[in-house]
């Protein structure tokens, strides 16, 4: 019998206490057991709608065998692993890991809304993830490349 295809998943990673770009290159790393097939380039964006110095941002693509919700949480113990803590609403942080995609799975839970709600909105995300997949789609957003327009007051600068 022949397993079903698992679907791709993307996961934005940001962090911008401490080493910033030590701290994603990790994450990146740690991300090979849950099924991780690339990542992005890095890149250096002003925060959005949160304080604190400039993050430092990728995306990762997976193949995983975890559903969303079971993603997710290994997602946000590898954050915890990391010293992440969540004082207030957009704190500055040592790891942030977000689920924006998976697969074409559309979600609206208390915990986890997929696509992520913003994937479209943000230079720091779309840029990376476009990188890695020009070509993709969003449930309900449509081709991403197009979004990207909307983002272009952003500052957002690739890292060599």
């Amino acid at each position: 019998m022949i397993a079903a295809p698992r679907p791709r998943a993307y996961v934005g990673i940001g962090a911008n206490l401490g080493d910033a770009r030590a701290t994603v290159r990790a994450a990146i790393e740690r991300l090979r057991p849950l099924g991780l097939l690339r990542a992005s380039s890095l890149y250096r964006s002003a925060p959005v709608d949160a304080q604190g110095p400039a993050f430092i941002n990728a995306v990762a693509e997976l193949e995983s065998p975890l559903p969303p919700h079971a993603l997710l949480a290994a997602l946000q113990s590898l954050e915890a692993e990391f010293g992440r803590e969540r004082p207030y609403h957009h704190a500055p942080r040592t790891l942030d890991l977000d689920l924006l995609l998976h697969g074409d799975t559309v979600l609206h839970t208390p915990t986890l809304t997929l696509p992520h709600p913003r994937l479209h909105l943000r230079a720091f995300v779309l840029r990376p993830l476009l990188e890695l997949a020009p070509a993709q789609r969003a449930p309900g957003l449509g081709l991403l490349a197009e979004h990207l327009p909307a983002t272009a007051g952003q500052t957002i600068e690739r890292l060599t």
